[in-house]
């Protein structure tokens, strides 16, 4: 029996390993000459366009003040009481000894989410994160419509995850400043495979950036590199989320693993595995994620700091001084396998 597609043709989707940007002509003389910054709206302005996900494997408080200290931000996760998150931020301001801390905090959409975001806004962040796998849904729209009647239209929320223009503007329309964009993409996320739903990471940036509303595009997953930050700065993000690319550091919550050979590692989970649900809810009723774990790779500044002189070189690449400029200038060209291949380093296992 053959089952009917849909007229037309179905469509192809594409991500990160998909596409190369073209080479452009550059008259910057300096990777320091461009400007790298990007302002989300309502006093979250980034100098670093990197935003640590609020995994609790990835951002509690030291990730949050490494974060801003290099221009980036985290947010705190939700997966902890009250109590625990706002002890979270306490510390975080603490620690930072009066310096500016841009700093971040997750609700949810049911439960406490009310009361955690007005204590949390009262404690001072910087702006607030509603936090949910599928959030084109009735659910954030009540969630988005009851924070703007609590809170009022001064606090910036963000809001996620969606994959299509639809789900971008509905959000926007709903209260959000700023909107995760992917659905099942991050290296532990389990949702394609569990749900067969999602959008391949690229494109997703790409139709949620076609947006005609006021709201700003966070690329939320499978970024494993700087090269893929500039990609999804050039498809039409304003900034990127990451959680892998910052897993296994000191400033990541857990212990470090030591095994006999010498060889160090530190727990990464999905905040939908198994293992994530049963120790926050004490039971699981659906799973769409994975736990794992990564080798140790030491502090973050310094991946951060790498980070960032990737993106300036690739800006520099499309001859934009900042990432406005890199919006309207870049240029995607699809590589074969071949291409993907050759991209990458391919001198080890070389015959010679």
């Amino acid at each position: 029996m053959t089952l009917p597609l849909k007229d037309p043709p179905l469509e192809t989707a594409l991500t990160y390993d998909d596409v190369l940007l073209v080479p452009q002509y550059s008259n910057i003389r300096s990777r320091s000459d461009i400007d790298i910054s990007t302002d989300l709206g309502k006093n979250l302005v980034l100098e670093l366009p990197i935003i640590a996900s609020p995994m609790d494997t990835i951002s509690e408080a030291p990730m949050a003040i490494a974060m801003s200290k290099h221009g980036g931000v985290a947010i705190l996760h939700r997966y902890s009481s009250l109590v625990e998150q706002h002890r979270m931020l306490t510390y975080a301001k603490d620690t930072a000894g009066g310096q500016p801390l841009t700093i971040g905090a997750a609700i949810g959409t049911t439960g406490d989410y009310l009361e955690r975001a007005s204590a949390m806004v009262a404690s001072g962040v910087t702006f607030l994160c509603v936090d949910v796998a599928h959030g084109h849904h009735i659910l954030m729209k009540e969630a988005l419509t009851a924070l703007r009647i609590a809170l009022g239209d001064d606090i910036h929320i963000m809001a996620g995850n969606v994959a299509t223009l639809e789900g971008v503007n509905d959000l926007s329309d709903w209260g959000a400043d700023s909107v995760r964009c992917n659905i099942g993409g991050g290296s532990i996320c389990s949702t394609r495979t569990q749900t067969g739903h999602g959008l391949p990471g690229l494109q997703t940036v790409m139709e949620c950036a076609k947006t005609d509303r006021n709201v700003m595009i966070i690329a939320d997953g499978g970024i494993r590199n700087s090269g893929d930050i500039v990609k999804a700065l050039a498809a039409g993000a304003d900034a990127v989320m990451c959680g892998s690319l910052l897993s296994g550091t000191n400033e990541t919550p857990g212990k470090i693993i030591e095994e006999q050979d010498g060889t160090r590692w530190k727990k990464y989970r999905g905040m939908a595995s198994k293992e994530a649900q049963i120790n926050w809810r004490g039971k699981y009723a659906s799973f769409e994620g994975v736990s794992s774990r990564v080798p140790y790779r030491g502090g973050v500044k310094h991946l951060l700091s790498d980070l960032e002189r990737g993106i300036r070189s690739g800006l520099s690449y499309s001859g934009a001084r900042n990432i406005s400029e890199l919006h309207s200038t870049a240029q995607f060209i699809q590589q074969t396998t071949s291409g993907l291949s050759e991209s990458h380093t391919h001198i080890i296992g070389r015959k010679w």
